[in-house]
């Protein structure tokens, strides 16, 4: 992690560059769906598989986890045993993952074939390398607001994020984000904390249950100038 720090909220200090939790929302996942950028997401979790799309490319073992490029595929999973689900096949009664997309890359034949090699090691789906981050539970909208220029957005974030995610996030639309105390209701930001623990409570199901936009009452972070301009 970056040593470089900027003033923020409180007298507090945290890292010009922020490193991201990392989490990730399945819009966030969703596009990553080709062949050269090829993501899933599985039992909380986000994974790259685009080595593994690489390594197998023109394999007929890697067709299922194409088409399920950008998409959640929890559903292939036994939740208790962290593996792909087995059920019993009717020919041989022998235990079998259970693939109705079709075989793919580190399932077994179900029968013995010559050209079968298991020397890859750890199958992908067991394999920590490919993973990234975590699949966000819940995402919400928050409004920033930038006192010194008048600027407006309303971005996406992932509830379990802290306000330092959110300050990266943020970064796309204001570099130098980091030089600005961050307020809500008039009280400056605990940065490692999440919106939640900033008494920022997520308010959709109460604006769903009374038939209210959101968006008419959305809640906003301010930001004021620091003299300070930290470059990020």
């Amino acid at each position: 992690m970056a040593t470089e720090e900027a003033a923020v909220a409180g007298g507090e200090k945290h890292p010009a560059t922020v490193l991201h939790s990392r989490y990730y929302s399945s819009r966030e996942v969703a596009v990553h769906n080709t062949m050269n950028d090829l993501w899933v997401s599985y039992l909380g979790k986000v994974y790259d598989l685009t080595p593994l799309a690489e390594q197998f490319k023109g394999d007929i073992l890697l067709r299922p986890i194409l088409e399920a490029a950008g998409q959640d595929i929890s559903h292939w999973f036994d939740e208790k045993r962290k593996d792909i689900r087995i059920k019993i096949d009717q020919l041989t009664n022998c235990q079998k993952y259970h693939t109705p997309r079709g075989r793919f890359a580190h399932i077994p034949p179900l029968m013995p074939m010559s050209d079968w090699c298991n020397a890859f090691g750890t199958p992908w789906w067991k394999d920590p390398k490919y993973e990234v981050g975590y699949l966000t539970e819940k995402t919400r909208d928050i409004r920033i607001i930038n006192t010194l220029t008048g600027q407006e957005q309303v971005i996406e974030v992932c509830s379990e994020e802290t306000v330092n995610d959110i300050l990266e996030r943020y970064l796309e639309y204001n570099a130098h984000a980091a030089s600005y105390t961050w307020k809500y209701d008039g009280v400056p930001l605990k940065m490692d904390k999440t919106l939640e623990e900033n008494g920022i409570v997520d308010e959709d199901e109460t604006f769903y249950d009374l038939q209210m936009e959101p968006d008419d009452y959305r809640q906003s972070i301010l930001l004021y100038f620091n003299d300070d301009l930290t470059v990020l």
